[in-house]
């Protein structure tokens, strides 16, 4: 066999020593031909640039020299800084935003549509975000225990959808998990959910997507639905009462939809009480911190605690709800963040999951 009928057949080599041997002599004979050529052209080159060559080694490119500590300290500064001026930093879209009812014979209708919009969730960082009702998180809804509620979900998105009542016991056709409970609402179709708001279910709750929800619920289809009690107990009385959703999903860190500074400060007077409802949608845990003043918490998932007990920092995992109520008896602007500290600052300065209470 000649060396062009080795060229010509290369499955021939895989079973034929001598055109194995070929083979070799040939590749050993190319890269020794190519290595010359690249030692040439590396010869010329450096011929040519030597003569350009600075002190830094041989390179054209600019090499300033190394901030001394001073300057690099400031400089980080500067960027901590400018974050903490900008807060509120004002953003397009707001949302968790009360969604009142359309009244139908003594039923609450929500109208709620899955589109994909675009987010800004910091100042000139705009996003994919797949929506109900335009805003991430979608409309909060609250009912009260034994309110007849209808939901009809019309699905705009590319794909199949439904909606889940994270933590509401309701009948299971209505339970919004597909495959199980009902068929996936397809794209251009609507569903209806329909039921009674639970007598003793009352408390925090969420709905959110249960098809492909990784990705879903990590786009913005979540919200807070909300089922006040009949009679709300002594501990549960607020004169603010302030809805926290975090997410972890596909823009990142974000306390309801949006990061830091572009997050919502609660702003309360000296002597009031804040109720701050926690809901995880994320996929991580996030131990919630607040400067200055301790939470007392009153209720997880919905369910009220049998004594209220008191922390500064409150862990709330993927699912969770979590209560607490906040005495605003010490004036200021207070730092309230996810305390695993990735989540919430770098050497650029607070990002993601921040805000502030600020007790005036």
């Amino acid at each position: 066999m000649s060396d062009t009928d080795v060229a010509e057949q290369p499955s021939d080599m895989l079973y034929s020593s001598a055109s194995r041997r070929t083979f070799f002599k040939r590749a050993a004979a190319t890269a020794i031909a190519g290595g010359a050529l690249v030692a040439c052209s590396d010869s010329d080159a450096q011929k040519k640039l030597a003569g350009k060559a600075d002190a830094s080694g041989g390179t054209t490119a600019p090499n300033p020299a190394p901030l001394s500590t001073a300057a690099s300290a400031e400089a980080m500064d500067r960027m901590h800084e400018a974050g903490i001026k900008a807060f509120p930093a004002k953003t397009e879209g707001k949302g968790n935003q009360l969604m009142q009812p359309v009244m139908d014979k003594g039923v609450k209708v929500y109208d709620i549509t899955a589109e994909a919009v675009k987010w800004e969730t910091e100042p000139g960082k705009k996003v994919e975000a797949w929506a109900y009702n335009g805003q991430v998180p979608g409309p909060q809804i609250r009912v009260r225990e034994g309110d007849k509620v209808r939901l009809v979900l019309h699905n705009r998105l590319t794909e199949s959808t439904a909606i889940h009542f994270h933590g509401l016991e309701l009948p299971n056709n209505m339970d919004g998990v597909p495959f199980i409970t009902q068929p996936p609402v397809k794209p251009g179709e609507s569903f209806t959910y329909e039921f009674t708001a639970p007598i003793g279910n009352h408390g925090s709750h969420m709905y959110h997507s249960h098809h492909n929800a990784a990705k879903q619920v990590g786009l913005g289809l979540l919200g807070a639905f909300i089922v006040e009690p009949r009679r709300p107990s002594a501990s549960e009385r607020a004169d603010i009462d302030y809805v926290m959703i975090l997410n972890d999903g596909m823009h990142g860190y974000t306390l309801n939809g949006k990061g830091f500074p572009a997050t919502e400060p609660i702003v309360a007077k000296m002597g009031q009480k804040v109720r701050v409802r926690f809901m995880n949608e994320g996929m991580m845990i996030h131990p919630m911190h607040l400067h200055g003043m301790h939470m007392t918490v009153i209720a997880k998932d919905g369910w009220m605690q049998p004594a209220p007990w008191k922390c500064d920092t409150l862990n709330v995992a993927p699912g969770e709800r979590w209560d607490v109520i906040v005495d605003c008896n010490n004036p200021g602007t207070w730092a309230f963040h996810c305390h695993i500290l990735p989540h919430a600052e770098s050497d650029h300065g607070m990002f993601g999951m921040v805000t502030a209470l600020i007790v005036a």
